[in-house]
């Protein structure tokens, strides 16, 4: 009888331990879906043009800008135009930013950062290398990515777009419109030097 009652023991606590290492699972996958949803998650876009004007820019799918990461991507495309028309990117980067507008000290900023240098905003693209001088393939693919802490604060987030002249992601921020649901731009943190293009590299 001490046999079979030390053996029954086991069994219930084998079970027990069993049941509360599923119910911990169970809790733990749920916390996780409920609060780190997608918190890796990458969009890619695919622009079949990259936006001259305002209005190629609204004509644009993405140009709902009911989420963070199609926002972004337009950010991207925009600049892009900059050394073709600097005037005509900073009325598309107005229209991104919604209820504000572009500051004097952020179109210094952006002719600081790109003079020159557009190859930099080009190489966020697929199919760029230092090496092809930036140029990617067509039609223009961006990806654009978040981190576990890309939405931490309500209504606000920054977002990553990987380079192919670097070697870490750099950031967008956007913010959200509540009473609307439209995210709109609010900081362009991705203007950093990139690998100079082969046939600008001295050393290459």
């Amino acid at each position: 009888m001490g046999l079979f009652d030390s053996l029954k023991r086991m069994a219930e606590s084998t079970v027990k331990r069993e049941a509360n290492t599923a119910v911990k699972n169970a809790v733990s996958g749920a916390v996780d879906a409920a609060v780190g949803k997608g918190r890796n998650h990458t969009e890619t876009f695919t622009f079949a043009y990259l936006p001259t004007t305002v209005a190629e820019l609204q004509a644009l799918p993405e140009a709902s800008l009911d989420s963070a990461f199609k926002t972004a991507a337009l950010t991207v495309a925009v600049l892009c135009n900059y050394e073709r028309d600097p005037e005509g990117t900073f009325a598309m980067l107005d229209h991104l930013k919604g209820p504000e507008n572009v500051s004097t000290y952020e179109k210094q900023f952006i002719r600081e950062r790109l003079e020159d240098k557009v190859y930099k905003v080009y190489s966020y693209f697929a199919g760029t290398t230092p090496e092809n001088g930036y140029t990617p393939t067509q039609p223009y693919t961006i990806s654009v990515s978040e981190n576990p802490y890309s939405f931490d604060n309500e209504n606000w987030a920054t977002l990553y777009v990987m380079s192919s002249g670097a070697d870490n992601p750099r950031g967008i921020k956007l913010r959200k419109k509540p009473s609307t649901g439209e995210w709109f731009l609010n900081d362009i943190q991705c203007l950093s030097d990139v690998r100079l293009p082969a046939e600008k590299d001295p050393w290459a």
